[in-house]
């Protein structure tokens, strides 16, 4: 199935396959899965009302698709448009000796930046290690262009040694900071209006390698257009780890809710992210 989409996608125009996507949507709506928390998302989090909740998660679920969607084009060798404002944050820290962090999110769609843009420094990205073997064969040839290493995660947590061991290498370590990943080792920050448990391992990298941290949201704005919105996270001032962890999390957890109001259909949710 998968290889017989990157085949359309090379006779096809990106338009033609978004709009067969966004007839079986209301279908995949109906299945329950996920619906109850996106729904709940922009009911209680955002404030909007029944009937505009559920069209709102009907446009989360068809930018949803429009990310899988052009995922499969870019390993069909279509091509598309980054525009980058900030990209001196990126290179300033590129030009140093040190490593740092490379934070993302499940927020637009942040594996297109690996796909189009080449990096000095080896990026080494954690990844979800049990996708099929189409999506993790066509990923590691475009990740081989612009110098990306995945790092599967893995149940024993080595992933957090192997991303540990790059950045003492003065490498680049990028991983999302609203998953938890195996570990039960959490923050809890204000997100929204009410605590929510974010992932403790990236901001406790940070700490104890002492390393930057620096923000990256790929958002779609065109057919074949994306925004890079980039924000080194502040260096935190506490004096202890454990107050300075905090302190990461809770800037992250903030930049992150001020892209999703800005973006509100392109954070991929489907869990409840306050339970």
């Amino acid at each position: 199935m998968q290889r017989s989409l990157i085949r359309l996608f090379r006779v096809l125009p990106l338009g033609v396959l978004y709009g067969c996507m966004a007839l079986v949507i209301p279908f995949y709506m109906l299945s329950g899965k996920g619906f109850r928390a996106s729904f709940d998302f922009y009911r209680k989090r955002l404030g909007y009302g029944p009937v505009k909740s559920f069209f709102h998660v009907y446009a989360n679920e068809f930018a949803f698709g429009q990310v899988v969607l052009d995922r499969f084009a870019a390993y069909a060798g279509r091509k598309f448009d980054l525009e980058v404002p900030r990209m001196d944050l990126f290179r300033d820290l590129c030009a140093g000796e040190g490593g740092f962090i490379q934070l993302s999110s499940h927020a637009g769609n942040y594996e297109m930046i690996g796909y189009s843009l080449v990096s000095p420094k080896r990026i080494n990205a954690l990844v979800f290690g049990g996708e099929t073997e189409t999506v993790m064969r066509n990923r590691a040839l475009l990740f081989d262009e612009t110098n990306v290493r995945m790092v599967p995660v893995s149940e024993d947590m080595s992933h957090i040694f192997t991303l540990n061991n790059a950045l003492a290498d003065g490498e680049i370590a990028s991983l999302p900071g609203d998953r938890v990943f195996g570990s039960q080792k959490t923050v809890s920050c204000p997100f929204f209006g009410a605590p929510a448990a974010f992932p403790a391992g990236p901001f406790t990298l940070a700490v104890q390698r002492e390393v930057p941290v620096l923000l990256v949201f790929a958002m779609k704005e065109g057919r074949r257009k994306y925004k890079v919105l980039l924000e080194r996270l502040p260096e935190p001032e506490a004096a202890s780890k454990q107050e300075r962890i905090q302190s990461l999390a809770r800037s992250y957890a903030a930049a992150l809710e001020a892209v999703v109001r800005r973006y509100p259909h392109q954070w991929y949710n489907f869990y409840d992210f306050w339970k």
